[in-house]
């Protein structure tokens, strides 16, 4: 081989020097760590440090501040059947004010009919005053001019709050089915009254088995939404301390802190409620002012 011929590339080994190694923490020849152990190891770190903390007894104030604060629906459904019986008693007071104000104004009106001039006279003045009257005024009438109670022979009898209210709602509805007793009576023919005199009946016979059946269907649909009317205004027995829907609703967002955010959909709530149950009486009245459909 000539000398200008090249000479094959060996490779020389290079000697380094150690690293330093610290001291006190010998090689045992663990594996090195990645960048995906160490994001692991911090997720477990994570995960053992919420289980703790969630395992230790938090005190009550940071417990409160800790807890989010609950939906509106969350809220409603937790109260529904409280808010349910406030509702069923609104019901209860408006069907009991409406039969007692609905036998008393079939009285009235009669006796606005009456050929007696005083009983005449006097349930025209009963019928104006009562049907002119602000029903918030009567019912706070009812409310603090009724007793709390009576005593019967010895018997001492208890007069709640709700009864005065059914009281209280009953005297407009007394007034007005009055009115529209007497109104239906005058809308009948003449001839009715004149086919019963021919036929011997006497005035009661007349009034009992000829005019009250015919008044009937003139009656039923201006009846039925007042029966609306009053449904709606039960609300007001709120006001004077009668534990209805309106008041548990209040009782309700008091209990939840009077957040402002729950205000509308609680109060909101009571109004579908009303809405669902006197829409359909409305539609109800319509159909049977259709039936009736009444000509004078």
């Amino acid at each position: 081989m000539s000398e200008n011929s090249e000479a094959p590339f060996r490779p020389m080994a290079v000697l380094l020097e150690p690293r330093p190694r610290p001291i006190g923490l010998p090689d045992v020849g663990l594996p090195k760590l990645t960048m995906t152990h160490c994001y692991w190891l911090a997720v477990a770190a994570l995960l053992v440090a919420g289980v703790a903390h969630a395992q230790a007894p938090a005190a009550p104030a940071q417990e409160a501040l800790s807890a989010a604060p609950a939906t509106p629906l969350s809220v409603i459904i937790k109260w529904l059947p409280f808010l349910l019986k406030g509702f069923v008693f609104n019901i209860v007071i408006s069907l009991m004010a409406m039969a007692l104000g609905t036998v008393s104004g079939v009285l009235l009106g009669l006796g606005q009919i009456s050929q007696n001039a005083l009983i005449r006279r006097t349930s025209w003045f009963v019928t104006q005053f009562f049907r002119n009257s602000p029903w918030l005024v009567l019912l706070f009438f009812a409310m603090f001019m009724i007793p709390f109670e009576f005593h019967v022979f010895g018997l001492r009898i208890p007069l709640p709050d709700w009864f005065k209210a059914i009281i209280g709602f009953a005297l407009p509805v007394m007034a007005n089915v009055a009115e529209l007793l007497r109104g239906a009576i005058r809308s009948l023919p003449s001839g009715q009254w004149e086919a019963a005199e021919s036929l011997a009946f006497s005035r009661t016979k007349t009034i009992w088995g000829i005019i009250l059946p015919q008044c009937v269907k003139r009656m039923l649909p201006p009846w039925m939404n007042l029966y609306s009317l009053i449904t709606m205004a039960t609300v007001l027995a709120s006001i004077v301390g009668v534990g209805e829907m309106l008041t548990l609703t209040a009782q309700v967002h008091a209990a939840e802190g009077g957040r402002p955010e729950l205000f509308a959909p609680l109060y909101g709530f009571a109004m579908v409620c009303f809405f669902l149950y006197c829409y359909p009486i409305s539609k109800l009245t319509q159909r049977l002012e259709r039936r009736f459909n009444v000509k004078t």
